[in-house]
């Protein structure tokens, strides 16, 4: 996996499939995994639960379908309660990578509240709690050969720059790079893969307007309400400076998926080409980069 038009996997939210309840129309899977292999995407992210089968089998069957190979994806899982084992809840999809032959999982550190419009905070307590329950979820996964990292993402446990630095600092877990969620929760994405590359086990790459990111800082709007004013644009469109990271990446020897994943919300059946035409965007700015690189 040398190049990163060898590496690019996709995510179904970037076609607003997503686990929030009421978050928009969601499309069916067959369709959105069809757009993939269009656009010459050769894996994919599980997407929320009821997108896929549930059953292991049948999940990978549809995936093989669609000549797309299995990442693993997003997982929300509650850390930081002492009335929850996680462990329980990460057992079962364990099993269903394992058996789809998926590699990566990525643990959304859930608040016990719907959605990502709200945050909470944990004291010293609680966080020695979620240290432990997150390195035994990351060894619990390790011993079935996949990896657990943890993706920094607004409205849940790890939403900061202090809390990506105890994540890195008091665990043993890996982190998902997610641009956008990490340039609205206050870190620079470009100055942790320079710090700390070899803690970086997964991308999701998204581009952000961050005219209206900073109104979700400020707590001016909402996070869903910025995802519907047009927050994400494609790849190479916004102000993270994609180019820069993916370079730098490389650079340090990453070997993980460059995964496109921009949130988007549907409010009903496109009459038009629909959310592809942006993915193509994101694809076709990646091949640019792969090219100028490899030039």
């Amino acid at each position: 996996m040398s190049t990163i038009t060898s590496r690019l996997a996709a995510a179904p939210i970037s076609w607003g499939v997503c686990e929030v309840p009421g978050w928009g129309h969601q499309l069916d899977a067959d369709k959105v995994l069809s757009e993939m292999t269009t656009l010459g995407i050769s894996a994919t992210e599980f997407g929320p639960a009821g997108f896929l089968p549930e059953q292991a089998a049948r999940r990978a069957e549809v995936l093989k379908q669609h000549k797309l190979q299995a990442i693993g994806g997003f997982f929300p899982v509650i850390l930081h309660d002492p009335s929850r084992n996680p462990l329980e809840v990460v057992a079962a999809e364990l099993d269903a990578y394992e058996a789809a032959g998926a590699s990566i999982m990525v643990l959304a550190a859930e608040t016990g509240v719907a959605g990502y419009d709200q945050r909470h905070v944990l004291d010293a307590e609680g966080w020695e709690l979620f240290g432990r329950n997150l390195d035994a979820v990351v060894k619990a996964a390790a011993d079935k050969g996949i990896q657990a990292v943890v993706h920094p993402h607004v409205g849940t446990m790890i939403e900061t720059t202090s809390d990506v630095d105890r994540v890195l600092n008091d665990t043993a877990a890996n982190l998902c790079l997610d641009t956008g969620h990490l340039l609205i929760g206050g870190t620079d994405p470009g100055l942790l893969v320079r710090d700390y590359a070899a803690r970086i086990g997964h991308t999701h790459l998204k581009d952000v307007r961050t005219k209206v990111a900073r109104r979700v800082q400020a707590g001016e709007i909402s996070y869903t309400d910025a995802v519907k004013e047009g927050m994400y644009v494609p790849l190479g469109q916004g102000d993270v400076g994609i180019a820069g990271i993916v370079r730098d990446l490389l650079d340090a020897g990453y070997q993980g998926w460059f995964t496109m994943e921009q949130d988007t919300i549907l409010t009903s059946e496109p009459t038009d080409e629909g959310p592809v035409r942006d993915v193509r965007q994101s694809v076709e700015f990646l091949r640019h980069l792969d090219a100028e690189i490899g030039g």
